[in-house]
């Protein structure tokens, strides 16, 4: 069984389920999850989750995502993008600086009411389930942040965009909420997700191109470590006297780390004139800084929290495979 991540380029009439559906063909393993849903008609960055690694699905919903969309002034549909029904249609008059003030007025966290069409559930229904049977519910308005926010080109009525935002925002809102400020209506006509997280298009593969990598292969190459998602966090090696609290998933003492010699140091100024720790580990961690645990082989073992006061470390995510 493969274990970790597969950075996928989502390619436009696939769901995000036909390409974990796909994979598992591909891999011959069950244990494929997603990250997150992309439109049908929208391409770009699906972070794939393998083995252990599908513990991190929700861990990657959270992080940041970048795209690159068009949007269709003077339209409005019922699914918010060009592949709904139009609703209303009329001229564009507006200006550019016009345009360009109202886009940039979204900068920031604003209040963002999800779409009908959307994989929200209501009562234990999907949302875009109701709307097929003609229904509409009062949903509530969520804060959602757009980070960066950038004209890429624009020739009314189409104006092309990247956007740098949180989790839980939808873009095709976002086209339709813009055209609303401006008076003329607004819808979302194409959209390619670039980035989530540090996963990047890039590097992103087509399914056709994991399946050659399998027939050759190569396709361990293809597949990050689960660790190396965390990579921005700091790291603590169990010692191998303790290892066994670890394994079971129990937390652990500041003093069951093994120390190097950047922790030397911090030990020697920190506890200058104080009782040492001896040979055991010492750091300046935060309160609740989270950790990559690993045992002196260099297993990983998961994400643990640190609690400065008792000096412990508690599990907040495991990946024993």
């Amino acid at each position: 069984m493969y274990h970790g991540i597969i950075n996928i380029y989502k390619e436009a009439g696939f769901t995000s389920h036909d390409v974990v559906a796909k994979l598992r063909g591909i891999l011959k393993q069950k244990k494929i999850g997603h990250t997150g849903t992309l439109d049908p008609d929208a391409v770009g960055v699906l972070p794939v989750c393998l083995g252990s690694g599908t513990r991190l699905c929700d861990m990657l919903t959270d992080k940041t995502k970048e795209y690159v969309a068009e949007l269709r002034l003077g339209v409005t549909t019922d699914t918010q993008d060009m592949s709904g029904t139009i609703l209303t249609q009329q001229e564009v008059t507006v200006s550019n600086e016009q345009v360009q003030e109202a886009i940039y007025s979204f900068l920031g966290t604003y209040e963002q009411i999800p779409p009908m069409y959307s994989a929200l559930k209501v009562n234990g229904k999907k949302l875009y389930e109701l709307a097929r049977e003609g229904k509409e519910v009062e949903r509530k308005a969520r804060t959602v942040q757009i980070e960066e926010l950038e004209i890429l080109h624009m020739e009314l009525p189409i104006v092309q965009m990247r956007v740098l935002c949180s989790k839980g925002t939808y873009i095709r809102t976002l086209c339709e909420d813009i055209g609303a400020k401006l008076g003329c209506g607004g819808a979302m006509q194409s959209l390619k997700r670039t980035r989530v997280g540090n996963f990047r298009i890039e590097e992103a593969l087509t399914l056709s191109q994991v399946e050659k990598m399998r027939d050759e292969e190569k396709i361990t190459q293809a597949i990050v470590a689960v660790d190396a998602v965390f990579e921005d966090l700091k790291s603590v090696t169990i010692l191998s006297t303790f290892q066994k609290f670890v394994e079971n998933g129990n937390c652990f003492m500041l003093k069951n780390v093994k120390k190097n010699p950047v922790q030397r140091e911090l030990q020697r100024k920190e506890l200058h004139g104080k009782e040492s720790y001896n040979n055991q580990a010492f750091e300046l961690y935060e309160q609740d800084e989270q950790v990559r645990v690993y045992d002196e082989q260099g297993k990983f073992y998961g994400i643990y929290r640190y609690e400065k006061e008792k000096r412990m470390f508690y599990p907040v995510k495991m990946f024993l495979s």
